[in-house]
Formats: structure tokens, sequence, C-alpha cells
């Protein structure tokens, strides 16, 4: 394991000011975590194409030419290509979402993951658009992670207060009860069989928030290669995707916020503050962090992320997780799993299974208020030192 203690960043940040700070705007614009600053741009404006030819929607809108933002799945989402124009309607995007909603969203309750939690009968997964590759991925990454990954955690979601709040945390005797209908290996609460979901047990639901932002960002990945593009960048709610190059026609560049809690984000370029930097094509890349998903009970700290094995927030000292992936959804998991994993686990995976083709870059306490990173091996080819 490669650690390194963050005494250089300084040195890197005053260096990325003064060559140029055109570049240092677009690394913040597209960093892991949504900017709300809004977008500079050189290039004109084309009103006609915005106003008739392709009319924007209440959610989704077409920024300029070449880039397309909007709301979506409970976030903000932003599209945006090197070349020189998106060849994306603000309506075909948003039909997207509202078809992928449609299927996963457990907030939504006429959708089809919705009614399979409501219901005790079966799914026939086959004719789904969205729901059995994010089922079986599912299965795929809970079995690498043994467990650390499991969307059979909805009970435990719910039981904490992640849908509707409480006013106290679980105890004991709770939340062992629950862990009693909770895991992907269990066969004694469903059966999946030539694509057929069906419930065994009425408590097993299912909850795909780890995940779907990441899915959901390989749709839109797969909608702008349908369309011809060699060049795109898509970030939904901080998971992102990348492929050719940016409009300077250098790899696009990600800014990883540094794991303090008062690092929103959201509040302009003068809050925000990068731990590092990661220069990337053809990848997609996906953090997940504790520092600022957390919520006070009884005037206690608890973290955002569920540990499937122990049914309560993780206490590791782990602070955030960047994952770099072929895909999003992958990104999306794996990150969710390494916070759940630890430091140590999270590496030895990426060793002794290279055919995932991961990398990851963890940012940790080291005592004292100390940030310290360790990184997979090959993430060094990514890092901008």
């Amino acid at each position: 394991m490669e650690q390194k203690t963050p005494s250089w960043k300084n040195t890197i940040r005053k260096k990325f000011f003064l060559e140029s700070s055109f570049y240092l705007w677009m690394v913040f614009m597209i960093g892991i975590s949504s900017c709300t600053a809004p977008e500079k741009s050189n290039k004109p404006q084309n009103k006609t194409i915005q106003k008739t030819q392709v009319p924007n929607t209440k959610n989704v809108w077409l920024e300029n030419k070449t880039s397309i933002k909007g709301k979506a799945l409970g976030t903000t989402f932003v599209i945006k290509t090197g070349e020189d124009s998106l060849k994306a309607a603000p309506m075909e995007i948003e039909e997207l979402f509202e078809g992928f909603n449609a299927e996963l969203s457990t907030y939504i309750d006429a959708s089809l993951i919705s009614q399979f939690n409501a219901s005790n009968s079966s799914i026939d997964l086959n004719s789904t658009l969205y729901f059995q590759s994010c089922f079986e991925l599912s299965q795929e990454v809970y079995d690498y992670t043994e467990g650390a990954f499991d969307p059979t955690v909805y009970p435990l979601v719910s039981l904490w207060g992640f849908f509707k709040d409480i006013e106290k945390a679980p105890t004991a005797v709770e939340i062992d009860s629950v862990l009693n209908f909770v895991g992907f290996d269990n066969n004694d609460h469903y059966s999946y069989n030539d694509g057929v979901l069906t419930k065994l047990d009425p408590r097993f639901k299912l909850v795909f928030n780890a995940i779907a932002k990441g899915q959901a960002v390989d749709v839109l990945a797969d909608y702008l290669d349908g369309k011809g593009h060699q060049s795109y960048f898509i970030e939904v709610g901080g998971e992102i995707r990348v492929k050719g190059m940016n409009d300077r026609g250098t790899k696009w560049v990600i800014g990883v916020d540094e794991p303090v809690e008062v690092n929103t984000g959201n509040e302009g370029l003068s809050k925000r503050d990068l731990e590092n930097y990661i220069e990337v094509s053809d990848r997609a890349v996906a953090t997940s962090g504790n520092y600022r998903d957390f919520y006070v009970l009884d005037g206690k700290k608890y973290s955002h992320t569920l540990s499937p094995v122990t049914g309560r927030p993780v206490r590791h000292h782990i602070l955030s997780a960047t994952v770099i992936a072929d895909d999003a959804a992958k990104a999306d998991a794996y990150a969710t799993a390494f916070m759940v994993m630890g430091v140590e686990k999270s590496l030895d995976l990426i060793k002794k299974h290279p055919e995932l083709n991961l990398e990851a870059y963890l940012l940790f306490d080291g005592g004292s208020g100390r940030i310290e990173r360790a990184y997979s091996k090959g993430m060094t080819q990514y890092l901008m030192k």
C-alpha cells in the first residue's frame, strides 16, 4: 500500500493558479462534487438552438451549444462535449431520466422497484431496460466485496431514518431483528432464475441508491455514443464518466475535494478546497464520503454509509473513496463498498482482482486532524503531481 502525506498540496495548487486561471476554472467546474457557481464560456451562445430547435424543459436546459445542465435523481447533472456542439436535446435527456426513475426510484411509489418492495410476488426482469442489469451487477459486486455492497439493506436504511426522520438511534435488538432479513446471499429471502425475481419473504426489499446515479451516467453515455460523440463529460451528483478529450485537446481534469466537513462546495469557488486532481479519459470516476453525509441524533453524529454486516453506520478512519472504473455504475458501487471495507481490504481487493480494472484513491484520518492518502498502484497514472 502506498501512502503519502498531503504536504505537497499547496505547491501544486499554487502552480495551477499561476499557470492558467481558465484551466483551474474548468477543474473546479468538473469536480467530484457539484459547484453552484455559474459556468463561464468564451464561446458565443446560440439563441436560436436554445429557444426553438431544442426547447428546454422544466428540469433540463441547454446551457450553450456544447453543454446541458439540469436536475435529476434528487441532485444536479451536467453533460458537455469537447466537440463543436452537443448532439443531444433536453427533452430526450429528461425522457431518459424519467424512464430510469420509473424502474429504479424508491422515492416514486409507482416505480417498478417500489411496486416490487410493496408486493409479495414475482417480477420478470427480462423485459426491463435498467432493473435487470442493475440487479445482476449488484450481485457481482456483492460477491467480490463479500457483502460490503448489498442492495437488500432497504430495511436498515428505513430503520435508520434515511427515508423518514427518526428521533433516536435504533436499539441493538431492533438492528439485529432487521439483519435477519438482510443479505443478498440468503436464498430464504428470494429466488432469481432465468431473469425472474421472486420474493420468498415479504420483508425482502431492494434499494439501489448506492449504484443508481452511476448507472444513470452510463445510460447517458450510451445515449451520447449512439449520437456519434467521441468526446463528452457526464456528471450526475458527483458520479462521472468521460470520453475522448476536452475542448482544449487534453484529458479531462477532475478535482477531488478535501474531505473536511466545512468543504461543502456549495458556496462557490472561494469556499471549496481540492485535495488532488485526476487527469482521465475513457473511464468513469465516483467518490463516496462520510465527511458531508451524516446526521445527528441525541448529539451524536452518524454516517450515512451503513454496514450490511453490522447493521450500523461505518466507523472506519476512511473519509472518502474515489474509484476509477470502466463504467460509472461499477465505480459508484465499489466506492460505496470501500467506505464499508476500509483502506486495507479495499486495496487488497483491487490487487487480487485485476480483471475488475479498478483503481482507488482513499483519504483517511491519520490522527491529530491529519488527512493521509492511500491508493492502488495503477492510480499513479491518473494523479496530477
